[in-house]
């Protein structure tokens, strides 16, 4: 599979986002602030990246957690997965949120996210009579299982 080319505007001293191996899925996104940020438990902030998108039409970047900070730290993406549109042109901002039990910093270049860049179908939606019959039907949240 080749690469999408996604021009990208810098401000000084931004770092564009990097995969981590050779097959990643998500690219790293850093923090692009001046001072640490401290994060409370229970606290959520806009953290601002630098970076600015040129998206192809039909495509769009996701924002998605680290695993890592998640696990190790309570810190996660607060509108996951959060969607980047193409025809969007400012700075990408991360929402971070601690659900840990301890306040966290956010540093200058610190890794906060991974960004997924996939495809977008549109759809057509169209209001109707009716609605084909499930074996599920209007079952809904925990229906599909009990284990």
């Amino acid at each position: 599979m080749s690469m999408q080319d996604v021009p990208t505007l810098m401000e000084e001293g931004a770092e564009l986002p990097f995969y981590g191996s050779k097959e990643a899925a998500g690219a790293d996104i850093r923090a692009h602030i001046t001072k640490d940020l401290i994060l409370y438990p229970g606290d959520s902030k806009l953290i601002p990246t630098g970076l600015r998108f040129e998206i192809p039409k039909g495509f769009e970047i996701q924002v998605r957690p680290r695993s890592g900070l998640a696990l190790k730290h309570g810190i996660t993406v607060l509108n996951t997965p959060g969607t980047v549109d193409p025809d969007y042109r400012g700075e990408i901002g991360i929402i971070l949120i601690n659900h840990g039990k301890e306040p966290f910093t956010v540093t200058s270049k610190m890794r906060i996210a991974q960004l997924v860049f996939a495809p977008v179908i549109q759809a057509c939606y169209r209001e109707g009579e009716t609605l084909r019959a499930t074996e599920r039907g209007e079952g809904g949240f925990g229906h599909t299982g009990t284990h």
